[in-house]
């Protein structure tokens, strides 16, 4: 599978697919916005991440509002809030095959970069 979740009106979403070139080297694009996570791309996520905690975002602007902050949160309520409200996940998220790329810290898009420079086809 190759495959990016992404915002489609988010700067650094957009910023991150020029600088990676996903698009371009054939990767489905999903607007998490209009296009809705299932329960089965989740959890096909969180198997590639090994936790739901891994793909949430506590940036998200509905995280502190919600008083989450002030909450002892399980997988299952990770789970159950990223289905419910796509600004809670991590984004973007890029899959390549068995390899998982999850958020937008300088780290990860460096990784990103360097796994299709080196598996590119």
């Amino acid at each position: 599978m190759k495959k990016t979740y992404h915002l489609a009106n988010c700067d650094t979403c957009r910023r991150i697919l020029d600088e990676t070139g996903v698009a371009a080297k054939g990767f489905e694009l999903q607007d998490i916005k209009t296009e809705k996570i299932t329960p089965a791309q989740l959890d096909e996520m969180k198997k590639l991440a090994g936790s739901y905690e891994a793909l949430f975002s506590r940036r998200s602007m509905k995280f502190r509002p919600m008083g989450l902050h002030e909450k002892e949160l399980t997988e299952a309520d990770y789970r159950k809030l990223i289905l419910e409200e796509y600004t809670f996940l991590k984004r973007p998220v890029t899959i390549a095959g068995k390899k998982i790329f999850v958020g937008n810290d300088k780290k990860t898009v460096t990784a990103l970069k360097e796994f299709l420079l080196t598996n590119s086809k």
